[in-house]
């Protein structure tokens, strides 16, 4: 079993709350947007991690961490990438590979915007953690913390702090 904490879309920011959370998990999952490698040295320092970068993600950061992140998580097969969109409407520049090689789970930030939902067609779980950092309009700032246990997907809980 592995208890994971989701996170998304840091901007540069990381505070005590975050790396409570963080010192928690069994792995960190970062969906893009770091803004800072320091988020991700200090997450690093701490425990295992698994990120890509994202659109506002300089050179050192693209050097560090790939666009799409695929790997298994006890028998689940995961894809992280930044900019994802959501069932039906995926990034058109993944789209083809999502529908012929399909995760069980298809993790991406960029919006803000916290979702977690099924895609029935191309049977997996979306997730969206929303933002944890404190740029952008999102009012609430979010993470998403689960734990996989084999094929099974559990105790999901939102993490939220005010702005």
């Amino acid at each position: 079993m592995q208890k994971i904490l989701l996170l998304s879309d840091t901007h540069g920011y990381i505070d005590d709350n975050i790396i409570k959370h963080v010192k928690q998990a069994d792995e960190v999952w970062h969906a893009g947007d770091i803004g800072d490698l320091q988020v991700t040295d200090t997450i690093k320092t701490l425990k295992p991690l698994r990120a890509v970068y994202g659109n506002i993600d300089d050179a050192k950061a693209r050097t560090e961490f790939p666009l799409h992140n695929k790997f298994k998580c006890e028998e689940l097969d995961i894809w992280i990438t930044h900019i994802g969109g959501y069932p039906p409407k995926y990034n058109n520049r993944i789209r083809e590979e999502l529908n012929n090689h399909p995760p069980d789970i298809f993790i991406c930030g960029h919006s803000h915007i916290l979702k977690v939902m099924p895609d029935k067609k191309l049977n997996l779980l979306h997730m969206n953690p929303g933002a944890i950092g404190k740029h952008g309009l999102h009012k609430a700032r979010t993470m998403l913390r689960f734990t996989i246990d084999g094929r099974d997907i559990n105790n999901l809980e939102i993490i939220e702090y005010n702005r």
